[in-house]
């Protein structure tokens, strides 16, 4: 390893010195501030309660939403996917996951901060408790206090509450996958099938030991994610940053030659992991920016300027400058991914067809010479239907000169959301054949929607076309 690059990982461990992990043996209570970082918080927030009113919207007579795994339907407002496209499932994970490492490659652990189904529902819990028993000082003494009347009606009501968000949270994922007003009912008239009781009890115990109780140990000790950040994350990366240069040395701020951190702790107080981000970046920074909210607020009432906390990359703060974007490899990467994975799905949404059409070749023979030596080929038709109504579909064929559909021509109807195989024979006369092994396209067409219109290409077979 280089002088150079060995550099960041000497100060990596000369700050590890310093950090304080919370294993579990205290609660933190962080105080609430106002703030540019904590508004972002709220309007994070929103994508969630989206979740919770989703599965609640009707769009065509049906759930807006739906994963209907019995019929093998995905229901996405007026699209309706199905196994065959099952493909784009992959480019969206692919576009989760692009997305995921282009933003922590740029500005570190944003979706631990903001997004996190973990963070969003340990904030929603925190609120209600401080709306309940207090802010962090009225919390803590509560918790020390001995049990009576009123601590233990606060603490009914602060974990009621959280239990009936925790039953919400559980229903409302299960209504992703069946009608959501059945699947209240059927709760509610105790109705409910066995696995719906069992993804409610896991959602139940999930949402309120989680978000309740554990709150930062998930993120420090369950979470997959918290332990591969270092990976994604560069010196070029922006994360809160705490400005040791203008900092130090700390101490009142009446005091001459001291920096322009006044010691507080009011930086550490808000952390809802209980990070002292003074002391460098630590594993237990969801770079959520509620230090830079404090800290800004400490230095409006000093009069001094905000920044001493701020997102900042090591190049920056090292005096380097911080390269753009479009020279970044790592990001040209990520975003080259995400946009190829953008265009497939945009492709395949917009391509979907109406029948999903497969017509296979019997082998077993691969033909029959009948008594009047005409050639006789069979293939078996299998058609699915993806539209909501039944469709009659006439079949011809494209292009073919000696051949002949049995009986002239067949027509197959295909029953909404099914496939029913059909069969059908092509007959041609030995002389009027150019070839061992012909060409044939089958065209389905239906008779109700002529613009409904599929193609398929296969061959017909003939003596010695093995």
């Amino acid at each position: 390893m280089s002088e150079r690059e060995q550099e960041p990982v000497e100060q990596m461990y000369k700050d590890a010195v310093h950090w304080h992990v919370n294993t579990g043996g205290e609660t933190i209570h962080a105080k609430r501030m106002p703030g540019r970082f904590r508004s972002y918080k709220w309007y994070a927030s929103v994508l969630w309660v989206l979740y919770l009113l989703t599965p609640y919207m009707r769009w065509d007579g049906h759930q807006a939403i739906l994963f209907n795994i019995p019929e093998r339907q995905f229901h996405l407002f007026s699209i309706t996917l199905w196994p065959q496209d099952i493909w784009m499932l992959s480019l969206v994970l692919i576009l989760l996951a692009m997305t995921l490492f282009g933003v922590t490659a740029v500005a570190g652990r944003v979706w631990c901060g903001y997004f996190c189904f973990q963070t969003v529902w340990t904030d929603w819990f925190t609120w209600i408790e401080d709306k309940i028993e207090g802010n962090p000082v009225q919390r803590r003494k509560l918790d020390e206090a001995p049990w009576s009347a009123r601590k233990l009606r606060l603490k009914l009501l602060k974990h009621a509450i959280w239990l009936l968000m925790a039953v919400i949270t559980g229903i409302t994922f299960a209504a992703y996958f069946t009608d959501a007003f059945e699947l209240w009912q059927r709760y509610l008239t105790l109705d409910a099938p066995p696995v719906a009781w069992v993804v409610l009890a896991a959602f139940v115990f999930g949402t309120y030991v989680f978000a309740g109780f554990m709150r930062e140990q998930v993120c420090f000790w369950l979470c997959p994610y918290a332990r591969i950040q270092s990976v994604m994350v560069d010196k070029d990366t922006v994360l809160p940053t705490y400005d040791e240069m203008r900092g130090e040395p700390r101490g009142k701020a009446k005091d001459k030659g001291n920096g322009d951190c006044i010691d507080c702790r009011l930086c550490v107080g808000v952390c809802p992991t209980g990070v002292d981000i003074r002391e460098g970046m630590q594993e237990g920074c969801i770079t959520c920016g509620m230090c830079i909210d404090a800290c800004n607020s400490v230095m409006d009432k000093l009069d001094r300027p905000r920044g001493l906390i701020r997102y900042a990359s090591r190049k920056e703060m090292a005096g380097e400058v911080l390269p753009p974007l479009f020279r970044r490899p790592r990001v040209i990467t990520y975003c080259t991914i995400f946009l190829l994975a953008v265009s497939g799905i945009v492709y395949g949404m917009t391509h979907i067809p109406p029948i999903e059409l497969s017509i296979v070749h019997e082998r077993q023979p691969l033909y029959i010479q009948m008594s009047n030596g005409d050639i006789q080929n069979r293939y078996t038709v299998k058609a699915l239907n993806k539209t909501p109504a039944t469709l009659h579909m006439q079949v011809s064929l494209s292009g073919a000169t000696g051949l002949a559909i049995v009986d002239g021509g067949q027509e197959i109807v295909l029953e909404p959301g099914k496939m029913i195989p059909a069969h059908l024979f092509l007959v041609a006369h030995p002389g009027a054949l150019t070839a061992k092994k012909v060409t044939v396209n089958f065209v389905l067409e239906s008779v109700e929607s002529p613009h409904i219109r599929m193609e398929y290409e296969s061959v017909f077979m003939a003596p010695g076309g093995r």
